[in-house]
């Protein structure tokens, strides 16, 4: 089939990755291993397995959003508001990441997102999304080398901050510079540790408030009661306690941002129709239970009015010491396992650096295949895009302006903007999978036919483009109130809306793209390679009962 309204995609399959002539993408499968001799997307490698997909999207779900930006979220607004937070935010990512997940089991592509834009909306919204997707991951990328190079300071030591900064970047530069197996073996064993982690603190979260701890004080729904369930924001009364809750949000977008990792990852991963629904329906409920759990928990052993709370947060220490769970475990009389958890701190926090590295080279490559970058970030060896590794490692050397006390707040900008990003991202995920479903309709093409049908939709679709974009737009309401507008307040939260709006016009005007109309929507590209290899992979049976258990969890 040959699209009209996208014409990259009709003169360079590449963008799909289906270049039947080509013999660079021509296919040699091996029945007998159920894979594919060189069994590529684009000429990258599907050597993502089951396992590693699930633990990816842990990984970047998962790290000092959790053990330490819930410390600002229970701080500001209060055990229940933090609980309910995280909890509706959960439900739109839900919708996200379902809507992603039926478009990139329908075709399976490297970087996804932007490709399926360019396909059912409009190209210039698959260029903006793929420089905005890449600077969402990428971003984070530094966020995260700065939170573990300051939580080693947790232990009296004295090596200046430049010295580990320096070390975590090229341990991550390096980690993404080997083949994509390598990198999935190692976010398998960092995600297993945060896993293990996460029940661990859950359950001692429930024991120290059951009064089982050392100190034996048996806290309950103490700090429910006193300070109370919901803080108060700018304002007093029911209004105060309203402001509190929608300001949080914002944080807990971004401790649930890179959940859909495992989707970018559609286009390395060995069976992605099996594999990615799977990790679609499991990862969402794993990463709500631990982060609604986790809050909910927390907030019951640790007062929202906790000194050593509240002063690392007005404070910027973005430490382990801000981190509830410490502070919980202090409480309790706990000796010693402090410096556990700081430890497991730090391989989250470095564990989601590397995943955020991963999906941003990844972006930008996918971005580059559609005729959206330069070309030559299409270069590749052995399976791995360098020419967007080394573009990323660029970008992340910004983590050097945390070594300055003056530059501080420069980054506290950056990471406000990934925060928003994020919504906008989602906002866009959910119009190009309401697209999608459209063409499905028009082509005649029914939906239990797809390989993996999403629940309720189109309607969850449309809360995540009401949902996100609301919250991307009024995050930063209290700019606005006397007393409180400043370049701080004011930048971080709305600077990302127009720079999105100026790549998205831009490129609109100078390339002169028209909205990809119903009839003309390119839903084959990539498909039957897709088909094809399908069948090259068996479906595993477990053996005994341990490994029925083992199948269950990845």
């Amino acid at each position: 089939m040959t699209t009209q309204g996208s014409p990259n995609y009709a003169e360079d399959v590449e963008v799909g990755s289906t270049k039947e002539s080509n013999p660079q993408h021509a296919r040699e499968v091996d029945v007998d291993k159920g894979v594919t001799e060189s069994a590529n997307v684009g000429t990258l490698q599907r050597r993502l397995k089951s396992r590693h997909v699930q633990f990816l999207a842990l990984s970047g779900a998962i790290g000092t959003g959790l053990f330490v930006g819930t410390g600002q979220v229970l701080s500001l607004a209060g055990p229940l508001s933090a609980t309910l937070a995280y909890l509706i935010t959960g439900f739109n990512l839900y919708a996200v990441i379902n809507s992603m997940g039926e478009m990139a089991t329908w075709l399976p592509l490297p970087g996804a997102v932007p490709v399926y834009a360019s396909r059912f909306v409009d190209e210039a919204l698959g260029f903006t999304l793929g420089w905005n997707y890449w600077y969402q991951f990428a971003i984070g990328v530094p966020i995260e080398i700065s939170a573990a190079a300051l939580v080693i300071d947790y232990w009296p030591n004295g090596v200046a901050p430049a010295v580990w900064i320096t070390i975590l970047y090229v341990a991550i530069f390096a980690t993404n510079s080997l083949p994509v197996r390598v990198y999935g073996e190692l976010e398998f064993i960092l995600g297993s540790i945060k896993l293990t982690t996460i029940i661990g603190l859950m359950l001692l979260m429930l024991i120290i408030t059951l009064g089982g701890a050392p100190s034996h004080d048996r806290i309950g729904f103490r700090y429910w009661d006193n300070p109370g369930p919901m803080n108060e924001y700018l304002e007093d009364g029911s209004l105060g306690r309203f402001l509190a809750f929608w300001k949080v949000f914002i944080q807990a977008t971004f401790s649930y941002g890179g959940s859909e990792m495992v989707v970018v990852a559609a286009g390395e991963t060995e069976n992605p129709r099996r594999n990615i629904p799977k990790a679609v329906r499991r990862v969402f409920w794993r990463i709500a239970i631990f982060y609604v759990g986790s809050v909910f928990l927390v907030g019951m052993c640790v007062s929202s009015r906790d000194p050593r709370l509240l002063n690392a947060i007005e404070s910027g220490a973005d430490t382990a010491g801000a981190s509830p769970f410490v502070i919980a475990i202090e409480n309790g009389g706990i000796p010693a396992l402090p410096s556990i958890i700081n430890a497991v701190v730090l391989t989250s926090a470095l564990s989601a650096g590397n995943s955020f590295f991963y999906a941003s080279t990844r972006i930008l490559y996918a971005t580059a295949l559609d005729g959206k970058a330069p070309q030559i970030m299409r270069y590749e060896k052995f399976g791995v895009p360098y020419v967007c590794v080394a573009v990323t490692a660029a970008l992340s050397l910004l983590v050097y302006l945390n070594v300055s006390a003056s530059s501080a707040d420069v980054f506290f900008w950056i990471s406000n903007l990934s925060s928003v990003s994020t919504l906008i991202v989602w906002t866009s995920i959910a119009i190009t999978y309401i697209r999608f479903h459209r063409g499905l309709k028009h082509h005649g093409i029914s939906r239990s036919s797809l390989p993996f049908k999403s629940p309720f939709q189109p309607f969850m679709a449309y809360f995540a483009v009401m949902f996100s974009s609301t919250v991307a737009f009024f995050n930063g309401f209290d700019a606005f109130f006397p007393g409180h507008f400043s370049a701080k307040t004011f930048v971080p939260p709305y600077v990302d809306i127009p720079i999105f709006l100026c790549l998205f016009l831009g490129y609109k005007i100078i390339k002169k793209t028209k909205f990809v109309k119903i009839e003309d929507m390119d839903l084959w590209s990539g498909k039957e390679e897709a088909d094809q290899l399908e069948s090259t992979w068996e479906e595993p049976k477990p053996r005994n009962f341990l490994e029925r258990i083992w199948f269950w969890i990845a």
